[in-house]
């Protein structure tokens, strides 16, 4: 009984931190698209 609580507990922490992990790969990633996009044109103002 306890091992299986124990392995769930273990799961779902495991679930947890991949989710997190994921979610902060996103977050960088969307930083660097937005780091490295071309400039548009600024459409006349000069």
């Amino acid at each position: 009984m306890i091992k299986k609580a124990l392995l769930a507990a273990v799961a779902i922490a495991g679930g947890w931190f991949a989710y997190k992990r994921l979610q902060a790969d996103k977050a960088e990633q969307n930083l660097w698209a937005e780091a490295t996009d071309p400039v548009p044109p600024s459409g006349g103002a000069h």
